[in-house]
């Protein structure tokens, strides 16, 4: 909410940069994509390594969560 009022600020004041600002939104979200992918990914690998060397220490009865 707070994003489109400062836009709307932005189209009070500086109407063109506002109208380029919403039309570039979507490519430069389309720009960013493959890097959020490769983050959820990096962050699965993460956690699998994380659980692999968990596993010793959860089988011999430790809870993490007490």
């Amino acid at each position: 909410m707070l994003s489109f009022l400062v836009w709307l600020v932005l189209l009070f004041l500086c109407w063109p940069i506002a109208l380029l600002a919403l039309v570039l939104y979507p490519v430069v979200w389309l720009l960013l994509l493959p890097f959020r992918l490769l983050g959820i990914g990096v962050d699965a690998v993460f956690n699998l390594l994380r659980a692999i060397v968990m596993l010793p220490a959860r089988v011999l009865g430790h809870n993490p969560a007490r």
